[in-house]
C-alpha cells in the first residue's frame, strides 16, 4: 500500500466503483442487471453525495444505454458503462458502432451465464461472444486489479480511440469481499489527465461520423481500425509500466502474467478468477515436485499472439482451461492459443479443457487431477467437456 493510497474491505463490484469514480467520467449511462447492479448502484451513491460530478443517465434498457454511451463520447467527454450477460448481448448491434466510429467509452462487465437456460454463475461466453466487435478485452482476477484496470483502461481507451471492455467473473469477483488498496485522487490526476480526444464532433472540427461510404473507404476505416488495435498491444504494456510505478503495485507488463513457469514442463493457461485456483494448485504440485506453472492472461483482445508464443515456446505440456463454450467450436481461448502457436518450430501438446464453463466450481484438487490425467490421453484439437 502506498502512502496516497487507503485500505479498504470492498467486493469486487465496489472496488470497480471506486475506479470509476477516481477517473472522473463526465457521463455515465447504465441499466442494472444481476450481477453488475452494484457498480451502478454505488456509483449512484457517490453522484448523490457529491462525490463524482458526472451526468448518471438510467435509460430504459441497455441497448439504449450503449447509444447515450456513443453519442456521449463522441463530443470528446469521458464515458463509463457496466452491464452483464443479456445486457452485453442486447448491446451487440451498437458495439459494432461504438468501435466503428472510434468512441473512446470504457465499459464494466461482469461475466455471467448466457440464456436459455437461465443462469447467474460466472461464464465469459457473454463477452468473449463479442470479441470481433472491435472493442478492446482485458480479463480481472480480483477486485484490486479490477480496480486499477478501470483507471488504466480510460487512458488506453482515449489514446488509441477505441471503446475498451474490463471484464471480471460474476460472484467469484463481483460479489466476493476483500482488502483493496484505493488510490488517492491526487495519485489517479496525476496518471488520468483530463480528457482531450482531437476525435470529437466540434463545430471548429470538420469531421463527421455515421456517414454512407463506398467500398474502398470502409475498407481503409476497418484498416484502421485494426492498427489502432495493434497499438493497444503497447500502449497497454506502457500504461500498465506507468500504473506500477505510481500505485506500487505490480502489473506483469499488463498483457500476460506468468506464474512459476521458468522451468515448467506444464502450464495451465486461463483467464479470469480460475487463476487463482490454478495458482494455488500449482504451488500444491511445485511443493510435490512437480514442475509446473500458470500462464494469466489479461488482454484478450488485441491477442497477444508473439507473447503468447515466447512464453510457451519451450513447454511440453499447454492446458487451457474455458470458463466458456462456443457450441461448434468449444473453448474460446484453447482455439485462440492454438491459433497462436500454429507455425512455432516445436508447438506444445495442447490439450482444451471446458472445466468452468455454465460456472461450475474447479477446486485446485480438481486442477492437479487434469495434470494428472494428461499421460493417458492424446491431445486433440477439440475441447473437451471435463
Amino acid at each position: 500500500m502506498t502512502a496516497t493510497s487507503q485500505r479498504m474491505l470492498l467486493s469486487g463490484n465496489h472496488a470497480v466503483a471506486w475506479g470509476v469514480k477516481l477517473s472522473r467520467p463526465q457521463v455515465i449511462p447504465v441499466y442494472p442487471i444481476t450481477p453488475q447492479t452494484p457498480i451502478l448502484e454505488k456509483i449512484t451513491e457517490f453522484v448523490t453525495d457529491g462525490e463524482l460530478d458526472a451526468e448518471l443517465i438510467t435509460p430504459e434498457s441497455e441497448h439504449s444505454a450503449i447509444a447515450a454511451s456513443i453519442t456521449a463520447s463522441l463530443t470528446g467527454t469521458r464515458v463509463f458503462t457496466a452491464t452483464s450477460s443479456q445486457g452485453l448481448l442486447l448491446m451487440h448491434e451498437l458495439l459494432h458502432y461504438g468501435a466503428g466510429v472510434r468512441s473512446s467509452i470504457v465499459m464494466f462487465n461482469v461475466n455471467r451465464t448466457v440464456a436459455s437456460p437461465w443462469g447467474f454463475w460466472p461464464d465469459q461466453t457473454d463477452s468473449l461472444s463479442q470479441r470481433d466487435t472491435g472493442w478492446v478485452q482485458i480479463y480481472t482476477e480480483s477486485g484490486q486489479e479490477s480496480l486499477d484496470t478501470v483507471i488504466q483502461a480510460f487512458k488506453i481507451a482515449e489514446q488509441i480511440n477505441l471503446p475498451t471492455m474490463v471484464n471480471h467473473d460474476a460472484f467469484y469477483v463481483s460479489h466476493a469481499m476483500e482488502a483493496v488498496d484505493v488510490p488517492s485522487q491526487q495519485t489517479v490526476d496525476a496518471f488520468l489527465p483530463p480528457v482531450n480526444m482531437a476525435h470529437r464532433l466540434d463545430p471548429d472540427i470538420a469531421q463527421s461520423v455515421g456517414s454512407n461510404a463506398v467500398q474502398q473507404t470502409y475498407r481503409r476505416a476497418r484498416q484502421d481500425l485494426g492498427e489502432a488495435m495493434d497499438r493497444a498491444l503497447t500502449v497497454k504494456m506502457e500504461v500498465a509500466d506507468e500504473w506500477e510505478k505510481i500505485s506500487g503495485r505490480e502489473q506483469h507488463g499488463g498483457i500476460v502474467e506468468a506464474y512459476r513457469c521458468e522451468d515448467a514442463e506444464l502450464v495451465f493457461v486461463t483467464l479470469g478468477s480460475m487463476c487463482g485456483t490454478v495458482r494455488e494448485a500449482v504451488d500444491l504440485m511445485r511443493n510435490a515436485g512437480r514442475a509446473v506453472g500458470l500462464l494469466k492472461v489479461k488482454l484478450f483482445r488485441p491477442f497477444p499472439i508473439d507473447i503468447i508464443r515466447e512464453a510457451l515456446s519451450a513447454v511440453p505440456d499447454v492446458i487451457v482451461l474455458d470458463r466458456n463454450f462456443s457450441p461448434g467450436l468449444g473453448g474460446i481461448l484453447h482455439q485462440e492459443v492454438r491459433s497462436a502457436l500454429y507455425g512455432t518450430e516445436q508447438p506444445p501438446q495442447l490439450y482444451g479443457y471446458l472445466a468452468g464453463a455454465g460456472g461450475v466450481n474447479v477446486s485446485p484438487e480438481k486442477i492437479v487431477e487434469y495434470a494428472d490425467g494428461i499421460a493417458a490421453s492424446a491431445p486433440s484439437p477439440k475441447s473437451i467437456w471435463i
